[in-house]
């Protein structure tokens, strides 16, 4: 690491101190930990874009599959939801699967004229026997205590097991998806994860019987103490009193964001370092040399449709653990709050304005964004009332600035992002 890298992360840490010593120190540690997060995700798309220009816009999709797996990992299972459904939901995934493997076999051994209808024929009469099964199921489960469950739970492990397993079930979706949308490219490419990020969306947010939809899953597990257990703890209130802290509830609030940071920051090292060893091999040259000119190099005999889905799995499976790892913080799943457009521009904001192909540059840009973009509100709003200081309370100009300082935070990130793309192209970290 460079001295220049060494002084924008040092710059970068001394103003989480700053807020820490104006604001508070358990503003500082939540902006940190979601600073952490946004990094692992930018390290995910960087290796998508940087690694291998390909041009992802569905990030949302396969962070909802990742906050998704926590949920199904660590909530305890409701028995009286599968007692009531879940035969009926095993029943119509077991059909889903005998549809799709005898679509398969069919456009494999029938004649080519008979393909296309034999197939439409297999599809519609699979269509019709999961609803047979599949929409009681979901009325019954459903049903059942509404209020608090009314879906199926989960499996009642630890939830740091769902960040791994976030991780896998957001690259099988890759999987998936890439076989199908990487033969496209640029635009359609972009077009086409977008599309179906809002498909996964869509689906977390009004299958209810999975993942309650807009009524929310709350209650995980966590990895962490818990805050009322901890003032109750006579080694927290020990150690509380021996650094004089005045709030123990408060200091209970801090201690816990530190467990969630040393947590996070162990998660982004292993990553980083698997990213960084994978940039630097013959691998990570050959990804780039297919990204500089994809002709040239499967002209030297690179299958570079099967590396494009080779990375965009990686790039998926980051997405995958920062969603899990974000749902964690949250302490439950909330599917209205993962807005593909909003979100999705920010993470790209981040890999450009940190340097795209260069791992560091994405971390930094993952802890500058999501720095400014949680401190613009608040600093809009006192920038808004400095400015309107000599006005009347009830003049609508003033009234209508403070009202709308909100808006501060994307003013700021367009501004940003154009700064960046006329003075520094490459990044604040270019890569090399």
């Amino acid at each position: 690491m460079t001295r220049k890298v060494a002084v924008y992360y040092a710059i970068m840490a001394a103003l989480l101190v700053v807020v820490g010593f104006y604001q508070s120190w358990n503003v500082a540690f939540g902006i940190l930990n979601l600073c952490l997060i946004s990094a692992i995700m930018a390290l995910g798309v960087n290796m998508q874009w940087g690694y291998a220009g390909l041009f992802n816009v569905g990030i949302m999709g396969f962070t909802a599959l990742g906050g998704l797996t926590a949920v199904l990992v660590s909530m305890p299972p409701v028995s009286e939801a599968w007692k009531a459904g879940g035969g009926g939901i095993a029943l119509s995934f077991l059909i889903l699967i005998g549809t799709v493997i005898a679509a398969l076999v069919a456009r494999r051994r029938v004649p080519a004229y008979l393909k296309l209808p034999v197939t439409i024929a297999i599809i519609i009469v699979g269509f019709i026997l999961i609803r047979v099964f599949y929409l009681p199921a979901v009325d019954r489960i459903e049903e059942v205590n509404p209020a608090h469950t009314g879906y199926l739970g989960g499996m009642n492990l630890p939830i740091v097991i769902s960040w791994a397993a976030g991780g896998l079930v957001a690259a099988g979706a890759a999987w998936f998806i890439g076989k199908i949308a990487l033969g496209l490219r640029a635009d359609y490419l972009a077009i086409a994860t977008l599309g179906i990020s809002e498909i996964i969306i869509a689906i977390i947010k009004y299958e209810e019987w999975l993942t309650r939809g807009v009524k929310n899953v709350t209650g995980l597990p966590r990895p962490v103490p818990y805050e009322v257990e901890l003032v109750e703890t006579e080694w927290f209130v020990s150690l509380a009193n021996w650094f004089g802290a005045a709030d123990l509830a408060d200091t209970a609030s801090l201690f816990v964001k530190v467990c969630y940071a040393a947590l996070f920051v162990v998660v982004l090292g292993i990553i980083m370092w698997f990213a960084e060893r994978a940039l630097k091999s013959p691998w990570g040259r050959m990804m780039r040399a297919i990204r500089d000119n994809r002709d040239a190099a499967s002209a030297m005999g690179k299958d570079v449709t099967w590396r494009h889905l080779q990375v965009f799995i990686l790039g998926c499976a980051t997405c995958g653990i920062a969603g899990a790892m974000m749902t964690t913080l949250d302490g439950q799943l909330t599917p209205t709050s993962y807005i593909p457009l909003r979100y999705t521009f920010l993470i790209w904001v981040m890999v450009i304005l940190g340097g795209s192909g260069n791992n560091w540059g994405a971390v930094l840009g993952g802890f500058v964004i999501w720095f400014l973009w949680i401190e613009a509100a608040p600093f809009g709003q006192w920038f808004m009332q400095t400015i309107t200081l000599p006005m009347d309370e009830d003049n609508w100009l003033k009234q209508h600035l403070i009202n709308g300082a909100a808006y501060t935070r994307f003013l700021l990130m367009g501004t940003i992002l154009l700064a960046v793309m006329r003075f520094a192209p490459r990044g604040v970290i270019p890569e090399r």
